[in-house]
């Protein structure tokens, strides 16, 4: 699986359809258009989606 923010194959699997990237340290999930999230320091999960859609548009 590759991340979709660093394009990285270092990446392992957290869950059912969700990821988690070892180069870029963001876990996402392959349902739907594929959600990207940041891992607060509380453990929490906040959606990177916008910044993903920004690099895309850049041409990374």
């Amino acid at each position: 699986m590759q991340c979709p923010i660093c394009r990285s194959k270092q990446t392992g699997k957290v869950g059912a359809d969700q990821y988690f990237c070892w180069s870029c340290f963001v876990e996402f999930n392959t349902r739907g258009q594929g959600e990207v999230y940041e891992i607060s320091e509380d453990g929490s999960l906040l959606a990177l989606n916008d910044y993903a859609e920004d690099l895309d548009k850049a041409g990374r």
